[in-house]
């Protein structure tokens, strides 16, 4: 069997969720496969760490696709180009996107489709590009995985798709998240937050993340208080910031809110070990790893009673509207009070993370391309 596999994701030292996702799973399908070859088509240069066994052939396919304009010369033309000559069982496409018109079976891994609900969350051509093809993508693909029920339903309802076509992969967790002594703690507190508590955002900082009514929360929260509890905002700036910043200034907590940006793996298991809390509330979300992350870090867990937030966090998180900073607050309160409530939550974390590992995943994902290429 011959299987091609979208990896243009795995970038080193730049691994995201789908990157994560994609590192974790081919690394197991691949070493767990031997007698079958697979070609990871990257659209630059790739580090060796990637090629995780021998019966690996990667290649180079220009242009880099880091923009639709260029997601169309990739998909549509270099990968088609290659999958036509080629014709192998399956392409792969950890991302999603697949190569419209191949002459193979395609197997998308379609995390999400937050663009088709909240548009204006995304750059303007972007959305435009991933409203037209998405859909196309998902009637063309032979099957489809997916990583939470919540993406499952919300796949088949909006782009009219069978649930029989649909499989879910939940995601796992990354081996380095785990819990820290408290000289641990109290050394990353003095490195990132003035040797205070502080509440915890793990993500990119993009619009669905809902950071400006988290900030309006803790601005709440503030008021109420004469606690010196800090939140941290731990990820990559995205687009659309001066709505974050105006909150911020609006609030007068510029001294209160800490920005680390995108953080090595090292600094990101300790900053999210040390945490008080996870605050983890957008308002759309096909998974949520860092609710799986901070149950690993034993760290108690506010976040969304929406989307697959609820799913994923089950009983072992404290859920809010995302859209009711009031209700937000109130959760900040009791977390930051109530240390019996913390306990209660990271016990409960201990039982739900022992749903989802990337060993499963990878299982699962396996047999999902095997579904795919008996059609």
């Amino acid at each position: 069997m011959q299987i091609v596999v979208n990896t243009r994701l795995l970038l080193k030292n730049r691994l995201d969720g789908i990157g994560w996702f994609s590192y974790q799973t081919l690394k197991r399908i691949t070493q767990n496969n031997p007698d079958v070859h697979f070609v990871f088509l990257f659209d630059r240069n790739f580090s060796e760490e990637f090629i995780f066994s021998e019966n690996i052939t990667p290649l180079i396919l220009s242009p880099q696709a880091r923009h639709p304009f260029l997601y169309y010369a990739w998909f549509q033309f270099s990968v088609k180009n290659l999958l036509n000559k080629m014709q192998p069982d399956l392409f792969l496409s950890p991302d999603g996107f697949l190569s419209l018109g191949a002459k193979c079976k395609q197997l998308p891994v379609i995390h999400d489709i937050n663009f088709a609900h909240y548009p204006q969350d995304v750059k303007w051509l972007t959305a435009k590009y991933y409203n037209r093809y998405f859909p196309r993508y998902a009637k063309e693909a032979a099957r489809i995985a997916t990583v939470s029920q919540f993406s499952k339903h919300d796949i088949a309802k909006t782009y009219h798709i069978a649930p029989e076509k649909i499989d879910v992969v939940y995601n796992g967790i990354n081996s380095f998240f785990k819990p820290l002594s408290e000289t641990e703690k109290q050394n990353t507190k003095q490195k990132f937050s003035k040797g205070k508590d502080y509440f915890l955002f793990v993500g990119s900082l993009s619009p669905r993340k809902n950071i400006p009514n988290l900030i309006k929360a803790f601005a709440q929260f503030k008021a109420e208080t004469t606690s010196d509890i800090k939140l941290l905002l731990a990820g990559s700036e995205f687009w659309g910031m001066s709505d974050i910043y105006q909150v911020i200034e609006e609030n007068n907590l510029r001294s209160e809110i800490i920005f680390t940006g995108r953080l090595n793996d090292e600094d990101l298991a300790s900053v999210l070990g040390s945490a008080l809390a996870l605050t983890f509330v957008p308002y759309y979300e096909g998974f949520g790893i860092p609710l799986i992350e901070a149950m690993q870090a034993q760290v108690p867990v506010i976040t969304s009673n929406v989307t697959s937030l609820p799913e994923v966090a089950g009983n072992a998180a404290l859920q809010v509207n995302p859209f009711d900073t009031n209700e937000i607050k109130n959760a900040l309160l009791q977390i930051s009070t109530n240390e019996n409530l913390r306990k209660e939550l990271i016990e409960k974390g201990n039982f739900q993370k022992q749903n989802f590992s990337w060993d499963k995943t990878a299982n699962l994902l396996w047999k999902s391309i095997l579904k795919s290429v008996e059609i």
